[in-house]
């Protein structure tokens, strides 16, 4: 332990002092102290805190009688719990422990610093803090600034490497199981990725791919650890210049080789051969004629050969494809397998005794057969070798037998050897994979090495393992030693040599001359050499010389040696044996003649010389084949170097390696040993520091000056203990003046350049000064804070007690005159009340009678009447029925006599017709009748002539008569009728006499029965109303409380309807949120693929662009230009790199004449090109008119009628143009006639000399346009007879041809120069490029090769696809054809009635499916007009300025008879259509000056925003007005390209250099990418976006062409600039967050400054350079200026924001939940108004709803947390329910460091107890690379593009407003 030594005190021990006192059990106890201690004193009394027994516990603790230190101090409590041991007041072995426990335990912490030392503890549990946000998190971070961690590490190795060009090495060192290969692994992961090592040759995933191969045949299972490592290693990470990784080599040190032959208890071998054991059922290793690891010697000596939790089958298959994955093929796998499984057959070869001194193998042993087998060697060769041995003398050479044992030696040697050399072929081979391909500019290494060991019994490899860590251990103090010194000099403090443990003793006593390795070396070359002469050796040698050697008291047989750690006893025997490494030369050839190739391969090296740097057994050997001349002798005393020569030479080029760069160190502890997670062991704990070195840093610093604070942080920390009379302007003279006063002794403290250097324990007596200051004054601020809460407590309880009384008096009062007005009422209530019951019986006894008498005269009355009527009742129905009765007698006396007589008229019938039909069948009869028939048929046709005359002289006479009879039988029914009214008047007024009579005694007696029922139905009234009153009281109360009912129920259903709509606006809410963040996530998806595949496009550019420098390297003194670029490119290209070389050629003025010279020559290889070009192109044009003339003869009648079809189609179309034009003729008479109908006055009325003018305007441009008609039609006609005439022979054929077809033809003249005009105009020089300026003419063919080559190319390609229409339409018919005829065969199958059905079926869906095409063509049709109709509008229009141009040239005053002179009338500005035309060759130049040349800031501030983009879409909208496709292409083609480049510019100059206008130059592009896209929009023509649009922007759209995808592209390129905008402004604003918003003190004096350590944080004052949150304001205002001057879109502004507050919030967050002494109270509240002054400046901005806000909600929930309250389960809950925004993981950090920084919170574990339910993703960190998905809304222009002027500044005179 480290030596006790009294601090000093500035005054002397005194009660409640805090001490440590030793313990047996926990190594150190805190104690205080209950008495004063007096100088003299051999006791102290003190009280135990956190006893065991009890809370406290007073004992006396004995002070030392000879040293009388007093027990070590400990520090207060704002140091407990720090990043870095270092910063301790009292740095002693008690401080440090307690430090890491109190970190480890309560904090969850594995990491703390102790000065460069980063100390790190073995959690024994997955923690996620090694992800990619976290080493995000760090990277670019200083060490200090973030909490330790091993990725800090990485970074400040990372970042020395490329800063100070030195390489770099991190040691990670510690014993079995401390956690040296994850540390080690971390530390590569984190150099892999932020070195960029994805986009190169994964050398970081090929080096953990290397683990589990590593691991299989380096770890095995000890009783320390299930995966120990027992080698070491050291991996050096080659990197670039750029410092990306391209390579890696592994060097191993000290293979624990004897563990191939044994293993103690509860261990095992290494895990290949239980992988191999475990795997030998499957087909593959059937061979190998394994079985369980239980059966072979060399894997069962632990018996314990499982380890819980590992798979040794699915570890094998991991182990494989690791070997796959770095080259290892399949061949070399299956003999590395069968090699390993050999020497587990080998460790089964029995060896018998034959006598005492030979040894003999049983015949046909089962496991060296399969040994041979495996090996391919001869079983006798091999089974005599491993029992016998050659010796060699001068002369002769002996072959002698072997022991037993010493046989079962030599085969344990051999399978050691073995596996030694399978151990490094692999070693050798992952090397190999990963190597380097080009040169290495650095590397950094890491050293994953064993660390001190001390055992119950230590032999040889515990003996070089604690030697390399004597090594490590003194190359680690002089470090140390050094940085203090360097620290001291640089701050100029007077310099004191420490004394410190300098362990060189030790070391020469291990490796110096007559040392122990020496002895070891001599011995082992001794004939008879033993362990036992060997340690009488090392007796007589050092026992007396040297105090670090001992002899242990009871053996002879071992040594002692004093590490610098502890004292380690080592166990001589098989030190000889194991230093020797022999292994017998005879076994050694009889498995080099071995068939296996790959065991050749292992032992060829045993003839080749070791290095004298190579390892030992086991390790890397750098292996150097000598010529052939060298001797064998010497070759073979080489070969002989002992292993412990071997590891010190190894050892020895390790640290050459290790000083010659800049060590860091990682100390991994072992926390238990029972390997329990968070569980801390002080006795484990402090044994490792104490081996590691963490102790004797500190006691280096401790000797020193260890506390070190700048003047700044001391000024701020101990302000409150200055008078404000000391505080000066000059903060060193400040600090200087209030140290002279605080602290007496000089010595305690030392004054720096920039630093104030304190002595150990003087930080802790100033905090001691300052925590009094503090607590007086909170006393004094508690005491008056107390009286004036009780004073305020006492006011208020008088004013209540008075207000009390004065509301109980009025009580009172109120109560009397209540009780005397409700005596008064009483009184009144009774008199009325009275008054109404009795005169309420008075009137119920009166209606009572009533009621009575008319129920009783009402039932006399009906009484009399039911009798009446019951009389005359009985009367009429006696009446009826006697009647009724006689009418039936009479009608059956009817039907009897008829039925009698039917019965006799039917017997007579029968009796005649039997009579007849006897007659008629005689033949007699017929002759009798037919005797005289002609006779009588006419007399009887002679009486009927006769009787038909009577009949009519009968019928006349019977007409007469009827008429006189029908006369005098109507006077007789007249006189009858009223004969019979007067009979039937007399008898009724017979009858009413009698039945008035009966009538009025009926009424009488009625009117008796009616007076009684009216009696009877007035008390049944009475009693029913009673009834009734009774029954409406019921229903009344019954209906009250149904209505409560309806009133409860109408509530409750309106509640539920409440309820319901809430619920479902909820869920809608709900879902829309739900799809919205799916379209947000779908978006950010497709945008995330889009950076993809830009990333991947720059990537190939970078390659391409390499691989053209690699292929073509310019010689030396020849400087490259873009001139000498290869023209295989685009053209858009192409000319892009000739303006930058006229560019380059026009600036640089040293440019030589032989540049101009290559020029030359790289000019007239491209014409020599571009003529075998031309060459082909014809050799392919004769071709493809063989092939025409072929094709022809076979498609010329198809063609013919499909000619026919488009003549006819052509001339439909003809007339319907014809009709349209007659139509708008007609029209335009129609106005006319309007016009010179509506006369009115004025100079617009007709008649006037203005409108005359016009009318003739409009007449002349009529004509005109009919003229031109004719021609055309008349040129049309033309063309298709004599293309049908010519049968498209000359179509491919040159275009001389043209003009011979023309004169041909029968009609000349005109027709010859119309046609003639027309090709001229189609094919005009204007629409082709001009010859570049200078030498560019030689860079393309001649203007009529071009011609030529353009003709030749349109003809075949209208050939092309007419032939493929055609072909299309063939193919379409014989489908059709075929589907019919297959419909017919199906139908003739069907029954008749199906057949026409089917038909009908068929038919309505062919006239169906016509009618839909009809539809279609329709539709076509109708866009065909309506585009026909805007190009006759566009026509009219330019002749209507043709004919207002020739109208200016006539005078109008022919009519006024007055002549108009042009200069004095003011000419009119001319209607402009918002078009600029250009000349092809000067897109280049337009490009060039608009886009690559632009500055953006005189743009943005001179002239209207979006400026580039309305000239470029002016031009755009000339090339679709003059229906030229390939000039719209290579506009938008140039545009997009040139953007691009300048953006590739930009990213290269931001990842190289630091420019300010980057955020500048791409906000400007990105508005005016968004506003050229606006108008493409605008003006598509797509009602949806034309809205908004005035008639003369409708008037603009682009009428020919559809630029929907070019749309796409714009699209894209803006998002892909956005993205981009976004990383600059992240660059910009990231160095700014964490100071701003976490470290500058905003509300200056809340938080105090702790003290630190070595490894210094950034400083919270707001130094000069320091960037606070006005910083960050400045800065978002400067964006947001930026923006608005550039006329970005609001919409794109509010993204922007909202990215930008994210990332401010995100960036925050992280680094609060990565610090530990950010988590404060007072830094919650610096948080929160920090975020309030954000919230402010988006106030005065306007964005309060654009989302940014939301996007600070986490951070904002973080800072709550720091303040809220977390004692009860209430404030558990409230934390749940406040930081929804927050994950589980961060909430636990965030209140785990909290909890670490103050005291333990009770409603810890509540909180996390219930954040366990939630359902997230366990992320710590908030991912700052996250980009919102961008959208881009239609934001239309009101800017009318005929208005706008292109200024001169942008060198655009040669576009022409149109």
């Amino acid at each position: 332990s480290l030596p006790s030594h009294s601090p000093s005190f500035s005054s002397p021990v005194s009660q409640f002092a805090r001490v440590w006192i030793p313990d047996a059990d926990e190594v150190w106890k805190s104690a205080e102290l209950t008495k004063n201690y007096k100088h003299g004193d051999s006791t102290l009394h003190l009280t135990l805190e956190d006893g065991m027994v009890s809370p406290y516990s007073d004992i006396e603790h004995k002070l030392d009688d000879k040293t009388k230190n007093l027990p070590h101090l400990r520090n207060p409590d704002i140091l407990v719990g720090e990043n870095d041991l270092t910063a301790l007041s009292y740095l002693h072995e008690p401080a440090v422990l307690h430090n890491l426990k109190v970190r480890f335990t309560d904090s969850k912490l594995i990491y703390t610093y102790c000065g460069i030392v980063l100390v790190a503890i073995n959690p024994y549990e997955n923690l996620p803090i090694y992800g990619s946000d976290i080493i995000n998190a760090y990277s670019g971070q200083n060490m200090g600034d973030m909490d330790p961690h091993i990725f800090a590490v990485a970074e400040e190795a990372y970042k020395q490497m490329a800063r100070d060009e030195r390489n770099q090495s991190i040691i990670v060192s510690g014993e079995s199981g401390a956690g040296k290969t994850v540390s080690a692994k971390y530390a590569m992961r984190y150099f892999a990725t932020v070195s960029g090592a994805a986009t190169e040759a994964n050398v970081e995933e090929k080096v953990l791919a290397s683990n589990p191969i590593m691991e299989a045949i380096g770890n095995a299972k000890t009783t320390r650890n299930d995966n120990s490592s027992r080698f070491g290693k050291y991996i050096e990470i080659g990197f670039d210049k750029r410092y990306r990784i391209i390579g890696a080599n592994m060097r191993t040190y000290l293979l624990e080789k004897s563990r191939v032959v044994f293993q103690a208890d509860e261990e095992r071998n290494y895990h290949i051969f239980y992988q191999l054991c475990a795997s030998s059922h499957l087909p593959e290793f059937k061979n190998l004629k394994l079985g369980s690891a239980d059966v072979f010697h060399c894997t069962n000596q632990g018996r314990n050969p499982v380890i819980d939790g590992v798979d040794d089958a699915k570890e094998m298959c991991t182990t494989q494809h690791a070997f796959s994955l770095l080259g290892i093929n399949e061949l070399n796998q299956k003999g590395l397998f069968q090699v390993l499984a050999a020497i587990l057959h080998l460790g089964n070869v029995e060896i018998k005794d034959r006598d005492s001194d030979s040894s003999i193998i049983p015949p046909n042993n089962r496991h060296l057969t399969v040994f041979c087998e495996l090996m391919g060697v001869t079983y006798q060769d091999m089974s005599h070798w491993l029992c016998h041995k050659k010796l060699k003398t001068a002369q002769e050479t002996y072959i002698k037998p072997i022991p037993r044992l010493q046989a079962s030696n030599a085969r344990d040697a051999l399978a050691k050897h073995i596996y030694a050399k399978v151990f490094n072929w692999i070693v050798d081979h992952v090397n190999k994979s990963l190597r380097a391909t080009v040169k290495q500019h650095s590397f950094i290494g890491v050293l994953d090495i064993y660390g001190f060991e001390t055992f119950e019994i230590n032999s040889f490899e515990q003996f070089c393992i604690n030697y390399a860590n004597e090594k490590l251990q003194q190359q680690f103090n002089m470090h140390v030693f050094k940085l203090e010194q360097e620290e001291y000099l640089k701050e100029q403090i007077p310099w004191t040599l420490i004394d410190f443990y300098d362990n060189q003793p030790c070391i020469n006593l291990i490796e110096a001359k007559m040392g122990v390795l020496d002895l070891l070396d001599e011995e082992c070359k001794m004939p008879k050499g033993s362990d036992d002469s060997w340690a009488q050796k090392l007796y007589n040698t050092h026992l007396k010389t040297c105090s670090l050697f001992e002899k242990p008291r009871m053996s002879n047989k071992a040594f002692i040696i004093q590490h610098f750690a502890d004292k380690v006893q080592y166990q001589c025997d098989g030190f000889l044996e194991k230093n020797k490494d022999t292994v017998n030369e005879e076994q050694i050839n009889v498995l080099k003649a071995s068939k296996l190739d790959l065991l050749v391969e292992l032992f060829q090296d045993e003839e080749k010389v070791t290095s004298p740097t190579g390892t030992a057994p086991g390790g890397r050997t750098r292996l150097s084949v000598k010529p052939k001349e060298v001797r064998s002798g010497a070759s073979s005393k080489e070969h002989k170097k002992t292993v412990g020569c071997q590891f010190r030479n190894s050892l020895a080029m390790l640290m050459e390696t290790l000083n010659a760069t800049t060590p860091h160190y990682v100390r991994c502890i072992k926390p238990n040993d029972l390997k329990f997670p968070f569980t801390f062991d002080p006795k484990r704990a402090v044994q490792q520091l104490r081996a590691c070195g963490v102790l004797e840093t500190i006691r280096i610093s401790a000797a020193g000056f260890p506390s070190r604070w700048t003047y700044q942080e001391f000024f701020s920390r101990y302000r409150v203990l200055m008078k404000q009379k000391d505080v000066l302007s000059d903060r060193r003279l400040t600090c200087r003046n209030v140290l002279e006063k605080l602290v007496q002794d000089q010595d305690k403290y030392q004054f720096g350049k920039t630093k104030i250097f304190f002595r150990a324990g003087q930080v802790a007596y100033l905090e001691k000064l300052r925590a009094d200051k503090l607590r007086k004054a909170c006393v004094r601020i508690q005491k008056t804070i107390r009286c004036w809460l009780v004073r305020k407590k006492y006011l208020r309880k008088k004013h209540a007690a008075i207000t009390i009384q004065r509301y109980t008096r009025g009580h009172q009062a109120r109560c009397l005159v209540k009780y005397m007005r409700q005596t008064l009422a009483a009184i009144t209530i009774q008199k009325f009340q009275r008054m109404c019951v009795q005169r309420k019986v008075y009137l119920q006894k009166q209606a009572a009678a009533l009621v009575m008498q008319t129920i009783l005269r009402a039932y006399m009355a009906r009484q009399k009447y039911q009798g009446l009527l019951r009389n005359h009742k009985a009367v009429f129905i006696q009446k009826h029925v006697r009647g009724w009765l006689a009418r039936q007698r009479y009608k059956r006396s009817l039907r009897a006599i008829v039925y009698l007589q039917c019965c006799i008229r039917r017997m007579k019938a029968k009796k005649e017709l039997k009579k007849l039909k006897i007659e008629a069948r005689s033949v007699e009869h017929f002759k009798k009748l037919n005797v005289g028939m002609e006779n009588k048929i006419m007399q009887l046709q002679r009486k009927l002539d006769e009787q038909a005359k009577d009949n009519r002289v009968t019928s006349e006479r019977l007409n007469c008569l009827e008429t006189s009879h029908a006369v005098e039988s109507e006077k007789l029914k007249v006189e009858v009728s009223k004969l019979k009214g007067i009979e039937e008047e007399a008898k009724n007024n017979a009858n009413r006499v009698t039945s008035l009579l009966e009538q009025l005694e009926r009424l009488r007696k009625e009117l008796t029965t009616t007076q009684k029922e009216k009696k009877t139905i007035e008390d049944w009234a009475t009693k029913y109303r009673d009834e009734m009153e009774k029954m409406v009281a019921e229903l009344k109360q019954q209906n009250g409380l149904l209505k409560t009912e309806k009133d409860d129920l109408n509530r409750m259903i309106k509640e539920q309807s409440q309820q319901m709509t809430e619920k479902m606006t909820r869920a809608l809410a709900e879902e829309t949120q739900q799809l919205e963040s799916d379209l947000n996530e779908e978006r950010s998806r497709y945008q995330n693929l889009l950076t993809e595949h830009l990333r991947l496009e720059e990537r190939y550019d970078d390659l391409k662009e390499e691989i053209t420098l690699s292929v073509s390297v310019p010689k030396p003194g020849h400087r490259r230009t873009d001139s000498t670029h290869s023209s295989n490119g685009s053209e858009c290209t192409y000319n892009s790199e000739f303006a930058e070389s006229e560019e380059s050629s026009r600036h640089g003025e040293d440019v030589t004449r032989g540049m101009d010279t290559s020029l030359t020559l790289k000019l007239q290889k491209r014409v020599t090109e571009l003529e075998q070009e031309k060459s082909s192109l014809r050799n392919e044009l004769e071709n493809k008119e063989d092939q025409f003339q072929r094709a022809r003869v076979r498609d010329d009648e198809e063609h013919k009628k499909s000619r026919g079809a488009e003549l006819e189609y052509e001339s439909l179309k003809r007339q319907e143009l014809d009709s349209e034009n007659k139509k708008l003729k007609h029209d335009l008479t129609a106005m006319r006639q309007s016009l010179l109908g509506n006369a009115g006055a004025g100079a617009g009325a007709p008649g006037s000399p203005p409108y005359k003018v016009l009318m003739d305007q409009l007449n002349s441009s009529c004509e005109e346009l009919e003229v031109r008609k004719e021609e055309v039609l008349i040129l049309r006609s033309q063309l298709v007879s004599q293309k049908e005439a010519m049968q498209h022979k000359e179509t491919m054929t040159e275009p001389v041809h043209y003009a011979e077809d023309v004169h041909k033809m029968k009609d000349s003249g005109a027709i010859t120069q119309a046609y003639l005009g027309l090709k001229e105009t189609n094919r005009s020089p204007r629409f082709l490029r001009k010859p570049l300026e200078n030498d560019s003419n030689l860079l393309s063919p001649s203007p009529p090769l071009r011609l030529l080559e353009g003709q030749m190319q349109q003809q075949r390609r209208s050939y092309d696809n007419e032939v493929e229409v055609l072909r299309g339409e063939l193919q379409s018919v014989k489908e059709e054809n075929n589907r019919q005829q297959q419909l017919l065969a199906q139908n003739l199958q069907l029954p008749p009635e199906a057949r026409i059905e089917a038909s009908l079926q068929h038919e309505i869906t062919r006239l169906t499916n016509e009618n839909l095409d009809l539809m279609e063509q329709l539709e076509k049709q109708d866009k065909t007009i309506r585009k026909l109709k805007k190009q006759l509008k566009v026509f009219s229009k330019k002749i209507g300025e043709m004919g207002g141009k020739e109208g200016d040239t006539i005078s109008p005053g022919q009519m006024v008879e007055e002549t108009v002179r042009p200069v004095n009338i003011p000419r009119r500005e001319k209607d402009f259509q918002g078009m600029l035309e250009y000349k092809k060759e000067d897109e280049l130049k337009l490009v060039k000056n608009l886009i690559l040349e632009l500055k953006p800031r005189g743009v943005a501030v001179n002239l209207i925003p979006g400026l580039p983009a309305y000239i470029l879409f002016m031009c755009l909208r000339h090339a679709d007005y003059v229906n030229d496709d390939q000039k719209v292409r290579t506009l938008l083609t140039s545009t997009i390209n040139s953007i691009k480049k300048i953006l590739k510019l930009l990213l290269y100059l931001c990842s190289n250099t630091k420019r300010g206008d980057d955020f500048e130059t791409v906000s400007f592009w990105l508005s005016n990418t968004c506003r050229f896209l606006h108008c493409l929009k605008q003006y598509s023509g797509d009602e949806s976006f034309m809205k908004h649009n005035t008639p003369k922007q409708n008037d603009h759209c682009l009428s020919n062409f559809d630029l929907a995808e070019y749309r796409q592209v714009l699209s894209d390129l803006a998002i892909q600039i956005y993205q981009q905008l976004i990383k600059c402004m992240e660059n910009i604003l990231q160095p700014m967050i964490v100071s701003g918003m976490l470290e500058h003190e905003t509300i200056q004096g809340v938080s105090g400054v702790k003290p630190t350590g070595l490894r210094k944080r950034t400083s919270s004052i707001a130094d000069e350079g320091t960037y606070t949150l006005e910083s960050i304001l400045r800065q978002l205002s400067a964006f947001h200026s930026t923006m608005c001057q550039h006329g970005t879109d609001p919409e794109l502004i509010k993204q922007v924001v909202k990215q930008q507050f994210y990332i401010i919030g995100a960036v925050t967050l992280n680094n609060l939940l990565l610090r530990k002494d950010m988590c404060s109270w007072s830094k919650g509240m610096q948080i929160r108004y920090n975020v309030s002054q954000l919230e402010e400046w988006l106030r005065d901005k306007s964005l309060m709803l654009c989302g940014a806000k939301e996007t600070l909600e986490p951070l904002i929930q973080a800072a709550q947390l720091l303040q809220v309250k977390k004692k009860t389960d209430e404030d558990a809950e409230a934390i749940c329910s406040m930081c929804n925004s927050l994950s589980t993981s961060q909430v636990s950090n965030h209140s785990s460091l909290f909890c670490s920084c103050t005291k333990p919170i009770r409603a810890l574990s509540t909180t996390h107890t219930r954040l366990r339910d939630r359902c997230e993703t366990p992320q710590l960190l908030m991912d700052t690379k996250i980009i919102y998905p961008v959208t881009f809304p239609f934001n239309p222009s009101s800017l009318a593009l005929e208005t706008i002027q292109i200024p001169g500044s942008l060198n655009l005179a040669f576009l022409t407003r149109v």
